[in-house]
């Protein structure tokens, strides 16, 4: 099996999720992967780790998924491994649940909360993102 962490889905991902934007309630289970010192896009310079920045971004996500009708279930650190191998362990999982897709996809639009994506990006080095329905 081979997995690859990304920081944003492919065009055949968002079409998937797209084109079937009803589905739900869906809950979508993030594996983060954290870069080891945060890296703006801007140039600005910054002292944070990657966690801190994701930090940053997770404080106010929450707030979204309300809005759009979700709510967050869960976020921890991933302590280790307790069945299977990977060849990496990923640093923390989050699940937030919403009621289809489409109000994940309008959460993603929205202009203020692309303002505190660039915390997201700057603190991740990627991460796997998995619809459950």
């Amino acid at each position: 099996m081979q997995v690859t962490n990304k920081i944003l889905p492919s065009e055949e991902q968002i079409n998937g999720f797209i084109n079937e934007s009803e589905v739900g309630p869906i809950s979508m289970v993030n594996l983060l992967r954290y870069k080891d010192k945060a890296l703006y896009q801007d140039g600005r310079d910054t002292n944070l780790t990657g966690e801190e920045a994701y930090g940053l971004y997770a404080k106010e996500v929450i707030n979204f998924v309300e809005k759009y009708g979700g709510e967050f279930i869960f976020a921890g650190k991933v302590n280790r491994l307790m069945l299977g191998e990977v060849e990496d362990l990923w640093d923390a999982v989050a699940i937030a649940k919403y009621p289809n897709r489409k109000a994940m996809l309008e959460m993603t639009m929205d202009p203020d909360y692309q303002k505190i994506h660039v915390h997201r990006d700057a603190g991740l080095e990627g991460q796997l993102n998995i619809e459950t329905i």
